[in-house]
């Protein structure tokens, strides 16, 4: 059977290796750390460097395919690995876009894809230019890395110079955009074959928290069904313009234009599965890690008929105390409570802030499944009922 080397060894590669077993694949792991949340679960484990040529070569040895459960393997090594005969999927050219941001924009709109107004900041004037070009509505960016709300600013007028004086002399390099007028966030996640077939999933509705995505509803409520149309079209045009193969989840902001009417631009791209695909194990025939795995080997893509009306997935974020009760013992309560409740998690040790898993409820009435999961998130994090229920 294929053997899938997949490089990365976190969350979203430890998902990957289930869905490969009921695939018959075998996934072949680069993992920094032998107790890394992917590598806990994988058979066939190498350790390693992404950032090391000669790591990557032993991964690959023998695979089938080449894949990642993040973006940041030098473009470099690639080129270099495909010219060996190596399958990377997606590939280089696809990839810098999601490593870069103003790469992106760059060739979003290149594509004609909707993007706020933006510049490359290489000095204080630049960014005094474009804010005086946005009346002051400067979102400021690090082109390279940044997530969970990390890489990102808002600073008033009299903080742009400063913070651009104080990020570019720590060779930190930047963009900018213009802050839209933000209704929601949201997401539409497709996969593509590389002989061309593309699937795309519902749109979702990604809520954040201090720019951390804390939880994703499936389909997003009260979308247009024209707005979701063109944001499912967006998101297929994203992939077949840019070569993605793969899953892809194109995030949107929902904001309004100006005439007060709803309307989408594209906030950030990532080629791989992603947080606000974590619904689709539970809500959806074939969920974002078994439609990645078929896709990068070029198999037929599953079905993606929704399996319930509506999904909701709560992220699992550490508190700022970890509880005395274990971990195990919280998550019987959560199933004793909740029997439609699925816990999935990550073998990852606790952390203020970090995500550590994930619950997934779905059923017909949004209010009654968006209630009850956060309850149990929220008891999984505190071992406290937030509703003040009592077994």
């Amino acid at each position: 059977m294929p053997i899938v080397a997949v490089i990365g060894d976190g969350q979203l590669a430890r998902m990957m290796q289930t869905e490969a077993i009921e695939l018959g694949q075998s996934i072949r792991l680069l993992a920094g750390a032998p107790d890394s949340s992917a590598a806990q679960v994988a058979a066939d484990v190498v350790l390693g460097d992404y950032t090391d040529l000669a790591d990557l070569r032993i991964a690959v040895e023998g695979a089938s395919v080449m894949t990642f459960d993040h973006e940041h393997v030098p473009t470099e090594h690639l080129h270099q690995l495909i010219a060996e005969g190596v399958n990377v999927q997606p590939g280089p050219d696809a990839l810098v876009n999601a490593q870069d941001k103003l790469v992106m924009r760059k060739k979003l709109r290149e594509i004609g894809a909707p993007v706020p107004p933006f510049a490359a900041i290489e000095s204080v004037e630049d960014a005094r230019a474009f804010s005086a070009a946005v009346d002051g509505a400067v979102c400021l960016k690090a082109r390279r890395g940044g997530y969970d709300g990390h890489g990102v600013w808002f600073p008033s007028p009299s903080e742009l110079d400063s913070l651009v004086s104080e990020l570019l002399d720590a060779g930190t390099p930047l963009m900018a955009e213009k802050k839209v007028a933000l209704v929601r966030e949201l997401s539409a996640m497709v996969a593509r074959r590389p002989s061309g077939e593309v699937v795309p999933w519902p749109v979702v509705e990604s809520v954040q928290t201090d720019g951390i995505c804390t939880e994703a509803v499936a389909p997003a409520p009260d979308l247009s069904p024209e707005l979701a149309e063109r944001a499912q079209q967006l998101a297929v045009t994203v992939a077949e313009e840019l070569g993605v193969t793969g899953a892809l989840a194109v995030e949107l902001f929902e904001y309004r234009d100006e005439n007060g009417q709803p309307t989408i631009a594209v906030n950030e791209l990532a080629m791989r599965p992603h947080n606000t695909g974590h619904w689709t194990q539970d809500g959806c025939v074939t969920s974002q890690f078994e439609q990645h795995l078929r896709a990068v080997l070029d198999w037929p893509l599953g079905s993606v008929r929704q399996t319930a009306p509506v999904t909701v997935m709560a992220n699992v974020l550490g508190g700022d105390t970890d509880p005395e009760k274990p971990m195990a013992e919280r998550m019987l309560d959560v199933h004793a409570r909740f029997p439609e409740a699925k816990i999935h998690m990550y073998g990852k040790t606790y952390r203020a802030g970090r995500k550590i898993g994930h619950v997934n409820l779905a059923g017909a009435e949004l209010e009654r499944v968006r209630r009850e999961a956060r309850l149990a998130a929220h008891y999984l994090v505190t071992a406290r009922w937030a509703d003040g229920y009592i077994a």
